[in-house]
């Protein structure tokens, strides 16, 4: 029951928050692209709430992970309000809102994936857990990259919010590198907090 009531708190956070970010955001296919994995998120929560819950920590960070997604929907990453301020803050020559979307494309994957490893796949090692965790994170960065260069060719100029690379010409690389970034510090965290057992729901 208390996983079922964390996730239906998670929703519930989700569906206030698209529906604040979908008002009037910058760019309307943006949004529709940026806050689409919430949505695929959703039913999957649902369906596995019961048969895999998640500890209360990852549902926590998964749900951060999604209001993340909607503001850089709602504003573009190039224009959301806490990349601005970090840039004037440091003199930044661009907005690293993106940034931290990637970072967290790395770093709450790969909770999920060690709890997926451990308790389904049977994997008892430390090291296995770590490796494929981030490796796993580095293909779904890679994957987002084709997603973004696809839509690019597509779509033309109207993906360029969506892309957010703000001519930066290694805008790619270093997305990759902080969801790679990202990971490997979410195994970090992960292993922190973890128990030598297999995690379980609400812990």
């Amino acid at each position: 029951m208390k996983a079922k009531n964390d996730v239906a708190w998670v929703i519930g956070v989700w569906i206030l928050g698209l529906a604040v970010s979908g008002v009037f955001p910058g760019d309307r296919l943006t949004w529709a692209l940026e806050v689409f994995p919430v949505f695929i998120a959703i039913p999957v929560l649902l369906a596995t709430r019961t048969s895999f819950p998640l500890p209360r920590y990852i549902l926590f960070l998964i749900c951060v992970h999604g209001l993340v997604l909607m503001i850089g929907g709602h504003y573009t990453y190039a224009k959301a309000p806490p990349g601005e301020w970090v840039r004037d803050l440091f003199g930044l020559a661009r907005n690293p809102y993106d940034r931290l979307g990637h970072l967290f494309q790395g770093f709450v994957p790969s909770l999920i994936a060690a709890e997926i490893l451990r308790r389904r796949a049977g994997v008892a090692s430390k090291g296995w857990v770590f490796f494929l965790s981030v490796t796993t994170c580095m293909a779904i960065s890679v994957t987002y990259e084709f997603i973004e260069w696809w839509a690019a060719l597509l779509l033309g100029e109207d993906a360029d919010a969506f892309l957010g690379a703000q001519g930066d010409p290694w805008d790619t690389q270093s997305d990759m590198f902080a969801a790679t970034l990202g990971a490997i510090l979410g195994q970090v965290y992960y292993w922190r907090k973890a128990s030598p057992s297999a995690a379980g729901a609400g812990a």
